[in-house]
């Protein structure tokens, strides 16, 4: 005879569990925040300027760090103890990083 399995997701044990999980996605998406806050305020004056391209490069940048940490976010592990608006913060950054890239 078979002993029932113990559910190793416990709901008392999720919100350790969320803390420890959160840190890589924050060490991801505050870099991706600064550089996608970096790409809007730059103001290029000319189309031959140097801000242009540094502009474009921190809104790439920021759609990288973005997709990421979708990576990391669509793992079972993640995907289960958090919540679904994990999903929603590097879609809003990354999608105002590269409009911000493309219209440079």
């Amino acid at each position: 005879m078979r002993l029932p399995r113990e559910n190793i997701d416990l709901p008392e044990d999720r919100g350790c569990l969320q803390w420890v999980l959160v840190i890589p996605l924050v060490l991801l998406y505050v870099p991706a925040a600064f550089s996608c806050w970096a790409a809007v305020a730059m103001r290029p004056h000319s189309p031959y300027d140097q801000l242009r391209e540094d502009a474009r490069f921190m809104g790439n940048f920021s759609v990288v760090l973005c997709l990421l940490g979708l990576l990391i976010t669509i793992t079972p592990v993640f995907r289960r103890t958090m919540g679904r608006w994990w999903f929603a913060v590097p879609f809003l950054i990354a999608t105002v990083a590269y409009f911000r890239a493309q219209t440079v």
